[in-house]
């Protein structure tokens, strides 16, 4: 086996790790079975899946050269925007389901500033996907810089709404992880899309 297969497949252990790990950690931690317990121990799964699957693609930007030379980048971002967006629709809904829909009852559980931190991150990463949609009208064409970093900021919004409610997220080696994650997604969109303006400041004042 030559060197580009073993990085090509090193690439996507590394992926799949990174987003099943977390999983992992979450189904081995509960006691399951088809009664109350089920959604209230599910919902969670889709959160862990989507933050992790929107890690893997803010640190593609400054990886983006290298990836490409390994892996079929525009095929993974395809397919994992796609589940993302499953995940992200999911999470909420089976949320609500756990409280039969009673927005009062989750805002006493899990407390309000958080909450509505989540629903702010989701509403600013569901923008993604609704520009995604429309891509073919000339505005969201025009600005889909900026759709892209409004959705960048919604995914660090996920990352305090989820720190501070994952129960698995309080202590132990997630919490560690998820710390690294947000750091370097923050660090990773920074550079994405710091760079860019920093070179054309740069050039006007040559």
């Amino acid at each position: 086996m030559n060197t580009n297969k073993i990085t090509h497949y090193s690439i996507i252990i590394f992926f799949y790790l990174a987003v099943l790990y977390p999983l992992w950690v979450r189904i081995t931690s509960l006691q399951w079975g088809f009664n109350a317990s089920f959604l209230p121990n599910l919902f969670p799964l889709f959160g862990l899946a989507a933050f992790s699957m929107l890690w893997l693609h803010s640190i593609s930007g400054p990886l983006e050269p290298f990836l490409r030379k390994h892996i079929d980048l525009d095929k993974f971002v395809h397919i994992t925007a796609n589940l993302i967006l499953i995940c992200i629709i999911l999470h909420p809904l089976l949320l609500l389901a756990t409280f039969n829909f009673n927005i009062k009852d989750i805002y006493l559980a899990y407390g309000v500033i958080f909450i509505r931190l989540g629903i702010i991150g989701w509403t600013l990463l569901i923008t993604y996907d609704i520009g995604k949609a429309l891509k073919k009208y000339d505005f969201f064409v025009k600005h889909w810089n900026t759709i892209l970093i409004v959705s960048n900021i919604g995914f660090l919004l996920t990352f305090f709404h989820s720190l501070y409610l994952g129960s698995d997220l309080q202590s132990g080696p997630l919490r560690i992880i998820w710390m690294f994650y947000g750091i370097t997604a923050f660090l990773s969109i920074l550079y994405t899309y710091g760079k860019p303006i920093l070179v054309r400041l740069s050039g006007r004042y040559k």
